[in-house]
C-alpha cells in the first residue's frame, strides 16, 4: 500500500472497518477509487477473527492493490476503534501520507449477537464505544481538521435495523444515526453533507444457505443484497451530484423493508 506525503491530485476518503475483500467497506473503497479519490482505510483484524468468517491475513494488502488498479493510491493502517484516541490518531496518520480527508465513510461496526437477558455489561459498552462514540469522535475530528471547499465535504455512514436478539448492536447503530445526522445541521458552515445508508440483509459471507434464500424471497427485487449495492450509492453520495442528499437515513436494501 503506497503513501504520499502532502495533498495529491485526487481528493481524499477515508473509510473505516476495511479488513476483509468480501465486505461492504471493500466495495466501497473500490468503487470510490475507481471514481476519482485516493483511499485511506482502517482495519481491525481481531475483531474479524474472533467472528465466524474470521481474518484475512493479506485483506488490507489486497485492498490497497484494488485502489492501484483503479488509479488511486492507498493507504491502510489497524485500528481499534474502541480505543479514545484511535481516531486522532487516524487523521494524524492519514493527514501525513495525503493531506486533509474531504470524505469520511464509517463501515466500522462492533456486532456480537445477545440478546437482552444474555448481553453483558462489557459487551454493551464496547458495542457503544465502537459503533457510536467512535462514530462521533470521527466526525468531530473531520469537522476540526475540514479543509474541502465549501460544498464538497462528505460524511457518510452504515447502520442497521437489526435490534432483537442482537441488542448492543442495534442499540448502539441507532445512536450512530442520530450522530452523523446531527452533522448535517453542525456542519452546514463548512459545507458538509452527511447521510446515513441501511443497505439491509448483505451477502458478505455470513449467512447460511437457507437464509440467503429467505432474504431473496423476501426482498421485492427477489435477490441478495451484495455489497457494490452499497459502494453504488455512496459514491454517488460522495460525488458532485450527490450533494444535494443531506441529513438523510436511506434504506438501500432492494424494497425488503416495504
Amino acid at each position: 500500500m503506497n503513501a504520499m506525503s502532502g495533498m495529491t491530485a485526487r481528493p481524499v476518503a477515508l473509510v473505516t472497518g476495511a479488513g476483509r475483500t468480501a465486505g461492504i467497506a471493500a466495495a466501497v473503497i473500490r468503487r470510490l477509487a475507481e471514481t476519482g479519490w485516493d483511499v485511506a482505510f482502517t482495519y481491525w483484524a481481531a475483531y474479524d477473527a474472533q467472528m465466524p468468517w474470521g481474518a484475512e491475513e493479506h485483506g488490507p494488502e489486497m485492498i490497497g492493490k484494488m485502489v492501484e488498479q483503479a488509479g488511486g493510491h492507498a493507504y491502510g493502517r489497524p485500528a481499534d476503534l474502541a480505543d479514545p484516541d484511535a481516531p486522532a490518531l487516524v487523521f494524524d496518520d492519514v493527514e501525513h501520507a495525503f493531506g486533509p480527508v474531504a470524505a469520511l465513510v464509517m463501515c466500522h461496526c462492533e456486532s456480537v449477537d445477545s440478546a437482552i437477558l444474555d448481553t453483558t455489561v462489557d459487551s454493551f459498552d464496547r458495542h457503544f464505544a465502537v459503533n457510536a462514540r467512535a462514530t462521533w469522535l470521527l466526525i468531530r475530528e473531520y469537522g476540526l481538521r475540514h479543509a474541502a471547499e465549501h460544498g464538497r465535504g462528505r460524511i457518510v455512514a452504515l447502520t442497521s435495523d437489526h435490534t432483537a436478539f442482537n441488542l448492543p448492536y442495534g442499540a448502539s447503530k441507532a445512536a450512530l444515526d442520530r450522530i452523523t445526522l446531527a452533522a448535517a445541521r453542525e456542519f452546514a458552515h463548512l459545507g458538509v453533507t452527511a447521510n446515513v445508508i441501511n443497505p439491509g440483509p448483505t451477502d458478505t459471507g455470513w449467512m447460511t444457505e437457507q437464509l440467503k434464500s429467505d432474504v431473496a424471497q423476501a426482498t421485492p427485487l427477489a435477490r441478495l443484497g451484495l455489497p457494490q449495492d452499497c459502494a453504488n450509492l455512496v459514491a454517488f453520495l460522495c460525488s458532485p451530484e450527490g450533494g444535494w442528499i443531506n441529513g438523510q437515513l436511506i434504506k438501500s436494501d432492494g424494497g425488503i423493508s416495504a
